[in-house]
């Protein structure tokens, strides 16, 4: 899948950001950024106050992650979730 190569853009904007649509994609996205950032899964699971079972999980995209925990680790790797009207589809 050509996103999970992708790096993640340097600036604030949410257009620099990347769409991410199922549980894997964001899994993707976290272990790209903790990769990016030189920790270990051991080290984020510290740092979150979580243990390594959960950023593995999360990781590897398991759905029925605690929300919150996963929000607690997005802004530790200096990420954050945008919600927007999408440009087509939907209701």
């Amino acid at each position: 899948m050509a996103t999970e190569k992708q790096n993640f853009p340097s600036g604030n904007s949410a257009a620099s950001g990347i769409v991410v649509h199922s549980s894997a994609e964001l899994g993707a996205a976290i272990r790209r950024r903790r990769e990016q950032l030189e920790l270990k899964q051991t080290d984020l699971a510290g740092l979150g106050g979580t243990g390594n079972r959960f950023v593995v999980e999360l990781e590897r995209g398991k759905p029925t992650v605690q929300l919150q925990k996963v929000l607690d680790i997005m802004d530790l790797l200096g990420l954050e979730v945008v919600v927007k009207p999408k440009t087509s589809g939907g209701l």
